[in-house]
This record gives structure tokens, C-alpha cells and sequence, in this order.
């Protein structure tokens, strides 16, 4: 199963062949291969996979993936502590 996960667009490096920009994933940035999305810009979000940006999502659809992440973990958390 692969997972890809939204994150916000927050530099461009127009100068890198391939097109490479910082992605912010709640906070936590990483570089990511924007070569498929040469059409994004800063503020957009992006569904990434290993490292490369595969579409641009809108800021809704992004949020709302990004709360159900956080509600699977927090149901993890629940179950691990329940466990102990």
C-alpha cells in the first residue's frame, strides 16, 4: 500500500533542474521534486509521494485529509495506551 500525504507549498527553487520546492507537512519541511506540478505555487498544496509532488489539491480537500491523518493516529495512540 502506498500513502501519499498534502502538504503546503511555502518556497519555489526555480533554479534547480529538476523543479524543486519546500513542502510543509504540518510543520515539518522537506524538499520535494516539483518537476509534475510545474504549474503550482507558493501556498498551493501538493499530494506527495516519496519526495515528488503528484497533483495539486485545494486547501479544503488538503485540511481534510490531513484531520483524518490525525484522527488515525490519535485512535493508534488510544489503542497502544490501552494495550499497556
Amino acid at each position: 500500500m502506498c500513502l501519499a500525504i498534502p502538504g503546503k507549498i511555502i518556497k519555489i527553487q526555480n533554479n534547480t533542474q529538476p523543479l524543486m520546492g519546500k513542502v510543509s507537512f504540518s510543520g515539518i519541511v522537506k524538499d520535494v521534486c516539483l518537476e509534475w506540478v510545474p504549474e503550482a505555487k507558493i501556498g498551493d498544496y501538493v499530494i506527495v509521494h516519496v519526495g515528488f509532488a503528484l497533483s495539486i489539491v485545494d486547501e479544503k480537500e488538503a485540511e481534510e485529509t490531513l484531520k483524518l491523518f490525525k484522527q488515525i493516529e490519535e485512535t493508534q495512540n488510544r489503542e497502544e495506551q490501552n494495550e499497556l
